[in-house]
Order: structure tokens, then sequence, then C-alpha cells
């Protein structure tokens, strides 16, 4: 449970997700992330470094590590999803 207690935090899937294609630094992530907050980006980050799933580069950018690029391994199928559920025509309300 303690997984989906971290995952379900806000902006924790963004980072994870905003990270896949290679390291990125705070500023980047926050633009990429709809300028959260600064206090709260690095919250998450620390709280997705301490469980394993993102480090800090020597020259200071964020990547995934090898959990955290598992973890996204498993979470494209349901970005699949989403884009054909959007497809299909269904839309937020918000």
């Amino acid at each position: 449970m303690a997984a989906m207690d971290l995952l379900g935090r806000r902006w924790a899937l963004r980072i994870l997700w905003e990270l896949r294609d290679g390291p990125l630094g705070a500023r980047a992530l926050r633009e990429r992330c709809d300028e959260m907050s600064s206090s709260v980006l690095y919250d998450r980050l620390r709280e997705l470094n301490n469980a394993g799933l993102v480090i800090q580069t020597t020259n200071e950018t964020y990547a995934l590590t090898a959990t955290g690029t598992s973890l996204g391994k498993a979470l494209r199928p349901l970005d699949e999803w989403a884009v054909a559920w959007i497809e299909s025509g269904h839309r937020s309300s918000g």
C-alpha cells in the first residue's frame, strides 16, 4: 500500500512521467508540470528519491532510477488506455 500512497500524492506520477525520456532540471520539471510550486516539486522529488525512483545527478538534474524506469514501463498500458478513452470522445468536464 505504501507505493499507492506515494504515487497517489499530487504531482508524483506527473514528475515520473515527465522524466521518462531523460533527466531534467528542476526548472524544466516545473514548466512541464503546469508551474507547480517549487516547494511541492522539491517535496515530491525528495519523496521519490527516498523511494528509490528518482536520483539527482551530479549536474543538478533529476533522472529515473532503474526502478523508476520499470514503473514507467508498467504505466504505459494506462497511458495507452487514456489516449484511447480521450479519442473515443470522453473528455474531462473540468
